[in-house]
Formats: structure tokens, sequence, C-alpha cells
């Protein structure tokens, strides 16, 4: 296959990030994360074993020795967890710490003198890939990695597919499953698997620590961005691929490691999902709480100015409207967010200005007797059920904003229709 080196290169990091992505997002649900990590580094010895038994550095004999390493980690890992007596971050530490030590002893011990290039293992040699070629039947039909790499993606999309639903549920709650007649023990071992295979056939392009990254990033990202699982699996692929185009450009443009400008861009989009994401991001919440805030200011103005005139209404001459100084008192807020939420409700002609204040237009008394009347249908709701009068106001005063037309003739029947509240004011009514 005639392709240029820097293509062969994307898509070797797109297939690794995808393949990652796939079962990175259920162990991201099932709160293992850390367990990839744990797998990249116990693997060693199985690295080293295949070696001393074989006597060559094959890669196919170097994969089937970490799998079963993998594997055996992933059991190591259960059982010490399910002991009770180890919690489950202290077992993936100890598992794959004393793991990881026996393999560097292995290979000082028998194999000092042989180049298994641990640092190619650990950091990954992506830019290398396409000199390393697959020939069968007189062919050149690409780099090794390519098709080492579809292989782990294509087996990975199909059990993720063919097992969906039992590896959905039991993410979520192996008890359930188990309950419904899935063997959850089963699916957690196939899963772990996956991420043994995956993290080994990972080690040559992408290396056993960055890949730590592809199984985790990805998938964080897309669980920012969504709460569905079948979306979830889609944007961590999508995440993963377009890290690893993005990642080959900004290394070729600063000359730096390829595989670790992919995990760079990795993070600089969860960064992103972290900050903007539509229900989760930071300055998203950030923005909608102030817009909550002043929402709730502007409902409060309307109150204040609707009780204030009801208050001065035998002698609406002598008493001079509120204004942002006036309304700060009775709100108990800042002048100049009073002043901004008058000029906001000035602009949707829900007040005008008088003599230095402020006083309701027609639509401002329509608009502020419908919240008078949920806070006082709501205080007569929460009286008849069985709350003291001093105690209704602050919880009515919280409540208002959030009740919907609906729900506030719910509560108004439900408590009966009252003509006053609990305190004996009038509830305005059209």
């Amino acid at each position: 296959m005639e392709l240029p080196p820097w293509l062969w290169i994307i898509l070797i990091g797109a297939l690794v990030a995808a393949s990652c992505s796939l079962v990175g997002c259920f162990l991201v649900l099932r709160r293992m994360a850390m367990l990839g990590d744990a797998i990249s580094h116990a693997v060693l010895p199985g690295i080293a074993i295949a070696f001393l038994l074989t006597k060559s550095r094959n890669s196919i004999f170097m994969l089937i020795g970490a799998t079963v390493l993998g594997l055996v980690t992933a059991f190591l890992v259960q059982v010490l967890n399910k002991s009770g007596r180890v919690r489950g971050d202290a077992a993936i530490g100890v598992t794959f710490t004393s793991l990881f030590a026996v393999g560097v002893i292995l290979i000082s011990q028998f194999a000092s003198q042989v180049d298994l290039d641990l640092d190619c293992v650990l950091y990954g040699v992506i830019e290398y890939t396409p000199l390393y070629t697959l020939s069968f039947a007189g062919r050149d039909w690409g780099p090794q990695a390519f098709w080492q790499m579809m292989g782990v993606f294509v087996l990975c999309l199909v059990v993720v597919s063919l097992f969906f639903k039992e590896l959905k549920i039991s993410a979520f709650d192996p008890e359930m499953a188990t309950a419904v007649g899935i063997n959850a023990t089963l699916m957690h071992y196939l899963l772990m698997g996956l991420v043994s295979v995956t993290t080994v056939g990972a080690f040559e392009p992408v290396g056993a620590i960055l890949v730590v990254a592809m199984l985790v990033v990805p998938p964080c990202t897309a669980y920012l961005l969504t709460d569905d699982l079948k979306k979830m699996l889609l944007i961590s692929v999508v995440c993963g691929v377009i890290s690893s185009a993005i990642g080959y450009v900004i290394a070729q443009q600063m000359d730096a490691s390829t595989a670790g400008a992919m995990t760079v861009v990795c993070g600089l989009l969860f960064t992103l999902a972290l900050l903007f994401s539509p229900s989760h991001g930071m300055v998203t919440k950030l923005v909608a709480q102030r817009k909550l805030s002043r929402h709730v200011v502007r409902e409060d103005a309307l109150q204040a100015l609707w009780r204030f005139e009801q208050e001065s209404t035998p002698a609406p001459v002598t008493i001079k409207p509120l204004n942002a100084t006036g309304l700060a008192a009775v709100t108990k807020s800042e002048i100049n967010i009073a002043q901004r939420a008058l000029d906001e409700l000035r602009r949707a002609r829900l007040v005008q200005s008088r003599d230095g204040g402020f006083v309701l237009t027609a639509d401002g008394v329509q608009a502020a007797q419908e919240l008078v009347q949920r806070h006082r249908v709501y205080e007569s709701y929460l009286e008849n059920l069985g709350y003291a009068e001093d105690h209704v106001h602050a919880a009515a005063d919280r409540v208002e904003h959030f009740i919907s037309p609906q729900l506030a003739q719910a509560v108004d029947a439900a408590a009966g229709n009252p003509v006053t509240d609990p305190h004996g004011k009038p509830i305005p009514r059209e």
C-alpha cells in the first residue's frame, strides 16, 4: 500500500486512540481509569518471560506474554479488592508496582545483554512505524503497526458491539446485572482482556505511558459532553482521532515527540470540554448562575415594586417611587445590581421612570401579580403541610422563581385555592 509516511503515522495514531477510547469509556464509568496504567507497567514480566521462553523478540510472542500478565494483573486487583481489606486504588498500586519490579529483576538477571528497548515500550516510536512494513505474498502491505492496531480496533469494536448491553449494565450496576442474569464477573474479565490487548498492542506505536492518556482523557472528555453512552463512545473516538491528526501537525512544527503532542492535544480538548461543556462546563455553569441570579433579582424587583405600590395606594402622590437605592434596601441587594435589574425591566417595558424612581407598567403589574400569587399560594400550601407560619416565607421566597405555570396551578389547587396567605395578605388573582 503506497501512502506517504505522515499519513501512516496519523492513521496508526488514530487507530490507537480509537481502540483505547472504546475500552476507556467503560473503565471511566467503572471508576477504574488507572487500571490501564497498572496493566501497562505490570505486563513487563510477561514481555520478559516471553523472551526467555522463545529467545525471540517477535512481537507476537511479546503480545501474548504481555496480554496474559495483563489478565493476571486484573485478576489480582479484583481479588485484593474483593477481600475487603485493601481498597481499589491501593490494590492497583500494590499489584502493578510488584509485577513491574518482578519484570525489572527478570530482565536484569536473565536478559541484561539483550536490547528489549524499554524506552520504546514506555515512550513509543510512532515516528518510525512506517519503516517496519508487513510483507505478504510478495507484496508490501504497509506498516506492521497499522495492521496490528487495526486488528485490535476491530476486536474492540466487535466485542463492544456484541456485548454493549451487558457491558453497559455491568458498568453502571454490577448487582443489577447479576440480578437480570448477566455474568458481571465474566463481563469484567472480558473488559480487562480488551484493556490488556489494547494496552499491549499500543506499546510499539504509542508507548505504555502515553497509552494511559488515550485510555482516560478522550473518554473523560466525552463524559463531560454527553450523558448517553453510545454518544460518549462516538465522541471519545472522534476526540482521539482529532488528537492524532492535530498532534502530528504540532509535533512536526515544533520538532517534538509525536505521541506526546497527540496526548497534549487530548488534554487541550479535555480542558475545553471542562470549561465549555453545555451541561458540565465550568464557564457554562458560571454563565448560567449569573443569568439565574439576574433573573431572580429582576423578579424580586417586580415584586418589591408591586408591594410598594400596593402599600402606598392610599396616598400615591405623596410617596416617591422606588429608585435603585430604595430597591436595593428592600431586596437586600447591592445598588448596582438593583440598578441593572431596573434597566433590564425597563427595556422589557415592565417598568418606567417617574419622579426619579420607577413604577410598574400594565404588563409589569400583571407579571408582578403572577409572582406574588405564586409566592403566597406556596406559603398557603406549606401551611397546609404543617409548616409553622414563621417558616413558610423563606421557603416560598426560594422556590417561587422555579415554579412553572402548570406547577403553580397544581400547587394552588392542592392548597384549596386560598384567598389569603398565612399572614392574612390577599392573594392577587385575575
